[in-house]
């Protein structure tokens, strides 16, 4: 039997009177790659943002490679989270001040890093990448895509079991799109991260070992992803 690195169990999150989660079960295979699918308004921000801490759950627990998240202190949370868990966005969030290997090795120095294998292990980050050449460059002066591998890099710099990616793609072109995704998916598979991923577009989906659907707070659709993507091995 796979093992689960995520499990959460009758997972619920209200807004006032606004139920954004009706009691979620889930679990994730360490080194799966889920995509979570749903219509704006349906809870899947909410949802990702429950399983990785960043949300405290009303009811139900999450468990993290094996640490019972919604049992920690918000501080705990935090800190768990800085160990274990990269985040990807849509619009990168990278500080526009720093250059991409700075931002790269941020994660790390506030772990407590070396400065000097803090900085070796981010340009070994953007290689992966493939934006080694972009290293001493601040974000203003890379392209869209450039700048998404840079963010990618800098979430799994620190090597976490977990990573959460929120439209990461989202806000490139399709050519850009496919190909930072690509890279992106090279990394995880070849490190055996798991990845929870969000997404609007079918064909980011079609990446994904499994997807899930999100309506109205609940889960309305768990399966195996279908479609046949050029060099997975399925």
């Amino acid at each position: 039997m796979a093992e689960s690195v995520i499990s959460a169990t009758s997972i619920t999150k209200s807004f006032g009177a606004t139920r954004a989660l009706r009691g979620i079960d889930l679990d994730v295979e360490r080194g799966e790659v889920l995509a979570v699918m749903g219509p704006s308004g349906s809870g899947k921000s909410t949802l990702i943002h429950c399983l990785a801490g960043v949300l405290a759950p009303d009811q139900g627990s999450v468990r993290i490679d094996g640490t019972e998240v919604t049992a920690l202190s918000a501080d705990a949370r935090a800190q768990f989270r800085l160990h274990h868990i990269g985040f990807v966005f849509q619009f990168g969030q990278l500080l526009p001040d720093l250059t991409a290997a700075d931002n790269v090795a941020l994660p790390l120095l506030m772990s407590g890093v070396r400065r000097r294998e803090a900085r070796a292990r981010a340009l070994d980050g953007l290689d992966r990448l493939g934006v080694g050449p972009q290293a001493m460059q601040t974000p203003g002066d890379m392209s869209g895509g450039q700048a998404q591998r840079v963010a990618i890099a800098r979430a799994l710099v620190a090597q976490p079991p977990v990573l959460f990616a929120d439209e990461p793609t989202g806000s490139l072109d399709s050519v850009a799109a496919e190909q930072v995704l690509g890279a992106m998916l090279e990394v995880v598979r070849d490190s055996g991260t798991t990845v929870v991923l969000i997404t609007h577009d079918a064909r980011t989906a079609a990446h994904a070992d499994r997807e899930v659907i999100v309506r109205d707070g609940a889960l309305s659709g768990v399966g195996s992803v279908a479609h046949s993507v050029p060099g997975r091995a399925r």
